[in-house]
């Protein structure tokens, strides 16, 4: 596929961006906020609330965390429009200034010393006016440079290493070259492969920033384990798929990073990236997780191949499944946009299915929705460092 010429139909936001979806969101900052965001988003249509059950008596980095994740989220450009709610009116104000800074609508709402129906019912008019303005945006079309993909693997067997993952590869490879800013991820995921890594960042001090990462997740896995990762990395479904060791998983994994890309820089949870290019960010292998925290740093269309069958979505970021295991494209088809099964019967070659793949990928940016979202999946998973206060 030439990509040379390619564009997509996309949103073009106030700071520059472009987003593949239109959301007008309803974004509580707290566990206490959820009913009155869900109570909002059930009076105003073409709205839509993400609840979570995190906010309260968090602390240092954890908090930050939390900040950076709720505001990366309202700032994507996926997003039109957010409504905050929070019982804080102070931390509801925070999280609505850093969405501003995007130049998108933003308003915000504390429920104390108001309760819940005066809140609801302010937040409500707001969010009419919101979906009023969203509902009149148009697609423009754009190049792909501007185009901001993410992937994650979950379920993995022996069909993600030798198909699915490298489909994704194939597709990462043809990206890069189009300057698109891409990410991976998956700290722990990669443990037996991390020297691979280090020979694909640009720079020795690229790699030594990914290794600082590595080894830091590492010591906090090593601090917290009994004897082994057994029933966690690899899981019970990639054992059952024909993984036995972290390692052959690992392998399997790096396979998405295609062999062309280059690793330009390292991020921290929900850190944005600075430019174009292939970015690794710092993350926990656990599927919502990870998608949440690249849907905070801005990724607007997200690759996840399955071997064994994952069902993750995302509220924002319009999650593509891919997978070459025949049985799960059949037993789990509703949740496949692209089988690529044929690779192991050798129907087709690799850059064929890489090519199935950039054609899905176009097709759900410019408005297509992913099995996904047609589904109802909006898994929205928080990070958490540490205990609360």
């Amino acid at each position: 596929m030439d990509l040379s010429k390619a564009t997509f139909w996309g949103y073009r936001r106030e700071n520059g961006r472009v987003g593949t979806r239109n959301h007008v969101l309803i974004l509580p900052v707290d566990d206490l906020s959820n009913a009155a965001a869900e109570a909002v988003a059930n009076n105003v249509k073409g709205t839509m609330a993400i609840p979570h059950p995190y906010g309260r008596l968090q602390f240092g980095a954890d908090l930050d965390l939390h900040f950076d994740t709720l505001i990366g989220t309202g700032a994507n450009p996926n997003v039109a429009a957010v409504i905050v709610i929070c019982i804080e009116e102070g931390w509801a104000k925070k999280v609505a200034d850093g969405i501003a800074k995007t130049g998108k609508p933003v308003c915000a709402y504390g429920i104390e010393l108001h309760g819940d129906h005066d809140t609801i019912m302010r937040a409500s008019r707001q969010a009419k006016e919101f979906v009023h303005m969203a509902s009149e945006k148009k697609r423009e079309e754009c190049p792909i440079k501007d185009l901001w993909v993410s992937c994650k693997c979950g379920e993995s067997d022996t069909t993600s290493g030798l198909a699915s993952n490298p489909t994704v590869g194939n597709a990462y490879d043809k990206l890069y070259q189009q300057g698109v800013t891409l990410v991976f991820g998956e700290t722990t995921e990669i443990t037996g492969g991390e020297q691979l890594v280090v020979k694909r960042c640009r720079t020795p001090k690229i790699g030594e920033q990914f290794m600082a990462m590595f080894n830091r997740y590492q010591d906090i896995v090593n601090a917290h384990k009994t004897n082994d990762l057994s029933e966690s990395q690899p899981t019970k479904g990639n054992i059952a798929g024909g993984l036995t060791t972290i390692e052959e998983k690992a392998l399997g994994n790096l396979q998405k990073i295609g062999k062309k890309c280059v690793v330009d820089g390292v991020l921290d949870k929900a850190e944005v990236p600075k430019g174009p290019g292939l970015w690794f960010m710092d993350s926990s292998s656990a599927a919502a997780e990870m998608v949440t925290l690249v849907a905070a740093a801005g990724f607007v269309v997200h690759f996840f191949p399955t071997g064994q069958g994952n069902i993750i979505g995302n509220p924002i970021l319009p999650v593509i499944k891919l997978s070459a295991n025949p049985r799960t494209v059949r037993t789990m088809k509703e949740h496949i946009d692209v089988d690529v099964s044929g690779l192991l019967r050798r129907e087709i070659n690799l850059d064929q299915a890489g090519d199935m793949l950039l054609d899905m990928m176009f097709r759900t940016a410019n408005g297509r929705l992913t099995s996904q979202e047609v589904l109802g999946h909006r898994e929205f998973v928080l990070t958490r460092l540490y205990e609360s206060a």
